[in-house]
Order: structure tokens, then sequence, then C-alpha cells
């Protein structure tokens, strides 16, 4: 494991001290930045630099872009990209960045929903994470180390192979970036038996706004606490993660069974709440809504998807006692290792070899638009069918083949109660019953689509207003969303930082500021809802 003290900013850069001051060209910014970083740096860092001229740009540029809305000619792009092999290469661009007056914007698996991790709105570079993705398993410690550009994927993979009762509570889709995935919160299917993904790291690496590298002892426990959760990209470059790895039968649980209207899911919606968040924690069982056409009709889908730790035979008991509606039988279960239900989870045929969670381009992006809120109460019957039509509203015949919309709810309780909203930034704790995900994607072109399309989802997202949290609304910051107390612009005010960070952290938005202030008063880590530094 890199060793921090190897690598002292004042030893590698004390001669940049004395380069030239920022100038306001962009070309010139550009022509200082890259000799900056030539002057200081190690020549390997030449060959991980790609700039417009360069053939291989376009390409580095969009290979982790997976929302399409922002693949168009009027997105700014980068006046360069930087994929670093080594720790003193993150160093010199930030250290290079700052003195030219460049904002850095930091990828991993450009999974962000908004796409801050690879555009701006001013002058800027992307630090592309992806090469760091080296991840050491170590079973006896019941530890791993991951760098922050491994994915999801990866990351399972890896723990497979070296041990089937081990897992690690975190998301569902295999090509999601660690740096982006864990700075957020990161949550999955074993959140309820052991929190969150930020629940479980033990130590990080990661570079500051001043070139210094630090892990948990070096950066102390504030800094620890704000980039577990609180959008690490606020605060500094996230190197790797030391991450407690948690156990898991040998064989887990899975099940997947859908209702459309005409078979009556809003009882079994309505019974879901009340039950999913106070089952047993060793039980996950999400609800998806969405609409469609069947036979011409239009209707809604509840299809529920199951996860629980242990054997089918200890599994149908428990919900034939206590979610008797939902007519579970031993052919809806499937057993199988948990390495393998991440597969599942993330959509792919029972069997699916192990090896597909390694490919990092199994999908190809789509235009999408998602929001997310938090239900405190049972949403009543009554309401649950204002809310399909509501949701059947989203989509017509026309639409059939070239959009998708769901509600995706996912359940708390478990560990999520027990778990003190401010031992990490991540404040959506005790007292949710679910988080709602609505997810919208198109694939046809063109800005009125994607204009009309995200119209829609606002209206629809208004009218839930009745049924989640309110003062403040909660919102989930792995599902970042612009529409939050936010003017879209670079240039976000005090003001607008608080409703967003009100709506993302709750109280911890106050702790955040401060912290953000100690470590990097000048506001360098910055982008359209970033944490401002307040004293």
């Amino acid at each position: 494991m890199l060793n921090p003290k190897c690598f002292n900013f004042l030893t590698l850069f004390i001669s940049l001290l004395s380069l030239p001051s920022p100038t306001i060209s962009q070309s010139s910014s550009l022509t200082n930045f890259l000799h900056c970083l030539h002057y200081g740096s190690d020549p390997i860092v030449s060959q991980s630099i790609y700039i417009a001229s360069n053939p291989a740009f376009q390409t580095i540029l969009q290979a982790r872009i997976k929302n399409r809305r922002f693949l168009n000619p009027e997105t700014l792009k980068p006046v360069a990209i930087v994929v670093p092999t080594r720790i003193d290469h993150v160093q010199g661009t930030v250290i290079c960045a700052k003195d030219n007056g460049l904002q850095v914007r930091i990828r991993s698996g450009g999974h962000d929903y908004e796409g801050l991790s690879y555009r701006s709105n001013v002058t800027f570079i992307i630090l592309d994470m992806s090469n760091f993705r080296s991840i050491d398993i170590d079973v006896k410690t019941e530890t791993a180390w991951v760098q922050s550009g491994a994915t999801l994927g990866e990351l399972y993979y890896h723990i497979a192979n070296k041990t089937n009762m081990h897992g690690f509570p975190s998301g569902v889709c295999p090509t999601v970036g660690i740096g982006g995935h864990f700075s957020g919160g990161g949550y999955g299917n074993l959140m309820r038996k052991y929190g969150l993904s930020v629940d479980n790291i033990l130590d990080i690496i990661a570079v500051d706004a001043l070139g210094n590298v630090h892990d948990r002892a070096s950066m102390g426990e504030d800094l620890f606490w704000a980039i577990r959760g609180g959008g690490a990209a606020s605060f500094a470059v996230v190197v790797s993660y030391k991450i407690k790895l948690v156990r898991v039968p040998n064989k887990v649980t899975v099940f997947r069974k859908g209702f459309t209207l005409e078979q009556g899911p809003t009882d079994l919606v309505h019974k879901w709440q009340q039950v999913a968040p106070n089952i047993n924690e060793e039980f996950f069982i999400k609800v998806k809504l969405e609409p469609s056409f069947i036979n011409g009709n239009q209707t809604v889908t509840a299809t529920f998807i199951g996860f629980f730790l242990g054997r089918r035979e200890k599994l149908l008991p428990i919900i034939s006692k206590t979610f008797p509606e939902l007519n579970l039988t031993q052919q809806d279960c499937h057993e199988m290792r948990w390495v393998e239900t991440t597969l599942f989870w993330a959509g792919f045929p029972i069997g699916t070899p192990i090896e597909t969670l390694l490919n990092r381009t199994i999908w190809t992006p789509l235009f999408f638009k998602n929001k997310s809120d938090y239900v405190k109460n049972v949403i009543p019957k009554e309401s649950l069918n204002k809310i399909w039509k509501m949701t059947m509203a989203m989509m017509n015949r026309n639409d059939i083949n070239k959009t998708r919309f769901d509600l995706e709810c996912s359940p708390y309780g478990g560990k999520m109660n027990v778990i003190p909203e401010s031992n990490t930034p991540f404040p959506h704790r005790k007292g949710n019953l679910f988080l709602i995900q609505y997810a919208f994607s198109w694939t046809d072109e063109g800005n009125n689509v994607s204009f009309n399309n995200i119209k829609k989802l606002r209206k629809l997202y208004d009218g839930m207003a009745p049924y989640v949290s309110k003062d403040p609304r909660e919102c989930f910051l792995n599902y970042r969303d612009l529409d939050i107390g936010s003017n879209r612009s670079n240039e976000t005010s005090f003001d607008d930082a608080k409703i967003y960070g009100r709506k993302y952290f709750k109280d911890n938005y106050t702790r955040l500021t401060k912290v953000k202030a100690s470590v990097d008063p000048n506001n360098f880590f910055k982008y359209e809802q970033s944490i401002p530094p307040i004293k």
C-alpha cells in the first residue's frame, strides 16, 4: 500500500513556487499548466495528458460519459484531461491547476447524474482516476484497499476471488466508480444489515488542495468524516479507501416477482411500506414501479425484488408470516453466492459468469434525468392510486420503445436506524421508511426531447410533494440533482448552497462548511453543488 510519507509535495514541487502567475487567457492558462506539469513532475506524466489536438482526446473524454445529455456540442469541453498513473501525478495536477487558475473536475466512473465530473461552465481540466484501480483483499483481517478508479463490479469480483464468505455494502450497478459512489454515501441491498459503504470505511489516502498526501491519521478526523459521504470532490482527491469487508453466508437467496394493476399491487405496495423497513435486517425487499403497456392497455407494474442473507427454507416461513400477500413460492426463490447476486440485481440472467463484473462498457449511454425523495410515513392506498395515474402520465403509446421510467423504492430500517445521523455527513437514517429514486431515460436525440422529458419528471416530482419528507425535502447526494437550490452556474451563492446543503446533509451541512473552510479556505475544489468554506 502507498505510504503517504514517501510523497512530500514540498520536496517534489518546491520549484513550482517561482512559476509565472496565472493568466486570464484560456490558451495561456493551458500552456502554463502543461509547462508546470513537465517542469515539476516526472516525464512519465506527459504520456497521461490529453489536449484537444491529441487524436485520442475525444475518445478519452467520452469513454466514461454515461449521460448522453452532456455529449452535445454545447457542453463546454475540458482544455486537458490528465489520466495519472502515480500519486505524484495527482499531486502535480492539483498544484499546477491551482497555480494557473484552472478548475479540476475529478472523474472515476463517470456515472454522476449531472455530469459534474466531466463538465463545467468555466475553464477546467479533468483528472481522470480510471488508472487507479488496484484492489488488495486481505481475508485474514477482513479488510481491503481499493483505489478510487476501480468499479463496484471489479471490487465484487476481487472479493469473490478470495472468499465466498465476505461481501461489501455498495450499489447494484457494476460499472459505477468507487470514488464517486463512496464519497456520496453508497448504498445497496446490504445496508439494512451493515449500513452504507461509508459506514465501513476505515482509512483513506487523499491529496488535498495544497498537493499534500494524507491518510486518516495525518488528515485528521474532521476531514476523514467529511469525505465519507459529504462529496469528496469538495475537499480533496481521494486516491484509495481501506474498507471493512462484511460477512455473508455461503449461499444467499434472491427473488423477483411482478404484479400489474389488474393483479392488485396497491394493496401489496401499501403492505410493503409497513413490512420492508421493519422486517428482520437479513432481508432487503425493494419495489420497482414502472408504467407500461400490456396488450395495448396502459398499466403500472410493481416488481418486488428481494435479497435474503440465508437459504430459502428459512426465508419462506418468515415471508409467509409477515408478508403472505406476496404469495412467494419456492420456485420464485433462487439460491446463489453473494457475488452472483450482484449480477442478478444488475439485471443479468441467472448464471451469467462473474467475469462480466469486470466489463466497464456493459451499457450504452442513455439520455437521462433522475431525482430522489425520502418517505417517512406510510402512503395511504388512495394516494397510491393517485401516484399510479401520475406515473402513467410519464409515458404514452408512442414512447414504448423510446423511453423508460420507474420509481425505485428501497427500504430503510435495520442498521440504518441504529447509526446516528452525525456519524457521517450522510444524515438520512432513523425515521425513513424508504428512499425513492425517480429514474427517467430516453433514446431520442434533440434538446426539445430532453427538455420535454425533464419537464414531465419535474411535474411528477412536484406532484409527489405531499407524500415525502418536508422541511427540508431530503435528497440523496449520489443521485445528484441540479434542480435543487442551484442556479446551475459555477458561481453558487451561500444561499443556494444552504438550500441544497440542507436537503443533502440536513444538520451536518454546517459542520461540512467548517471543515471546508479549514482544509480549502480558497475554495479550489468547487463545482455547481460543492460545499462552500464558511467559518
